[in-house]
C-alpha cells in the first residue's frame, strides 16, 4: 500500500473516530476533569491528568466507532449520517470491529499505569461503552446509558487520583448523567422525525410534546446538584459563578430549542460544550484562589 493510500486510509478512520467533530471529546472531557479537580482540592497529579485527557480522546474515538458498526444499516436511512464511512461503505464493519479493538486496547494500557481500583472500574467503562450504541433498538433511554457511560469517567478519575470513590463522587456521577441526558435529547430532537420512520428509540421521541420540559426538568436538576456540592465541599465564589454562568447558557438553549428546529437543536446541543467549560473554570479558579 503506497503512502496516498495509507493517507487516505488514516483520514477516513479520522472522520470515523469523528476527530473532525470534537464536541463528543469535549463533553466527555469537561465532567472528568472536574472529578480530577474536586478530587485533588485543585492539585491533580500530572500523570493523572495526561492518562484521563488521552482516555477521553480514546474512548469517545472508540464510541464513535462502535456506534457506526452497530448503525450500519440505520445511518443509510438517516439524512445526517448517510455519508458515514461505513453506512457509505467507504469502511468494511470487519475493518471498523478491528479499530474500535486498537482503540479499547491503547486506552486499557494507559489505564494500566493507574492504581487497581482505577484498572477494575475500567472494565465498566468498556463495557457501558459496548452497549450503549445497541439500546436504541431496546429502549427509549439510550440517552440515559450514554449519561452513564460519560459520568463513569468520574468514579474512576477519583480512584486514579485518591484511590477511593467518596459519596460526592457519586453525587457528580448523577448530576453527569442529567446533564448528558438532556443535552443528548437535543440531540435526539435534530433525528426525531428519522428515528420514527426507520423504528429507532430515543428520549425525544418518549418525551413527545413535553420535550422541553423535561429537558428543563433536567437541567434544573443538574444544576441543583452542582450548587448542592458545592456546598458540600465548602467551595467559594468562582465556583458559583462559573454554576451561574451554566444557568445561563441552560436557559439559553431552552431558547434555542423552543420552536424544535433541527438546526437550533443541534446548536443547543453544541452549547453545552460552553457549559461545561463554564463550570471547570469556575472549579478551577476558586481551588487557584485556595492554594494560593
Amino acid at each position: 500500500m503506497n503512502k496516498q493510500l495509507i493517507k487516505e486510509r488514516l483520514s477516513l478512520y479520522a472522520v470515523l473516530m469523528r476527530l473532525h467533530r470534537p464536541i463528543g471529546i469535549y463533553l466527555l472531557l469537561w465532567p472528568t476533569l472536574w472529578a480530577l479537580w474536586f478530587a485533588s482540592k485543585g492539585e491533580p497529579n500530572i500523570l493523572v491528568v495526561v492518562v484521563f485527557v488521552s482516555g477521553v480522546v480514546l474512548m469517545r474515538s472508540a464510541g464513535c466507532v462502535i456506534n457506526d458498526y452497530a448503525d450500519r444499516k440505520i445511518d443509510p436511512h438517516v439524512e445526517r449520517t448517510r455519508e458515514r464511512p461505513i453506512a457509505a461503505g467507504l469502511i468494511a464493519p470487519t475493518e471498523a470491529l478491528k479499530l474500535f479493538a486498537v482503540l479499547v486496547v491503547v486506552a486499557f494500557l494507559l489505564v494500566l499505569l493507574m492504581n487497581a481500583v482505577t484498572i477494575y472500574l475500567s472494565f465498566g467503562a468498556l463495557a457501558l461503552a459496548a452497549i450503549y450504541p445497541f439500546m436504541k433498538r431496546y429502549t427509549y433511554l439510550p440517552q440515559v446509558v450514554l449519561g452513564a457511560a460519560f459520568a463513569w469517567a468520574i468514579p474512576m478519575a477519583y480512584a486514579a487520583q485518591t484511590g477511593s470513590v467518596p459519596k460526592e463522587a457519586w453525587l457528580l456521577y448523577v448530576i453527569t448523567v442529567l446533564w448528558t441526558t438532556a443535552y443528548d435529547t437535543m440531540y435526539g430532537m435534530v433525528d426525531r422525525d428519522d428515528d420514527l420512520k426507520i423504528g429507532v428509540k430515543s428520549t425525544a421521541i418518549l418525551f413527545g410534546d413535553a420535550d422541553r420540559l423535561m429537558i428543563g426538568l433536567m437541567q434544573l436538576a443538574a444544576i441543583a446538584g452542582l450548587f448542592l456540592l458545592g456546598n458540600q465541599l465548602t467551595m467559594g465564589a468562582f465556583y458559583y459563578m462559573g454554576v451561574t454562568i451554566a444557568v445561563g447558557l441552560s436557559v439559553y438553549q431552552q431558547y434555542l430549542i423552543r420552536g424544535r428546529d433541527r438546526e437550533a437543536c443541534f446548536q443547543a446541543f453544541l452549547n453545552n460544550h460552553w457549559l461545561g467549560l463554564a463550570v471547570f473554570i469556575g472549579i478551577a479558579a476558586d481551588y487557584l484562589l485556595q492554594i494560593h
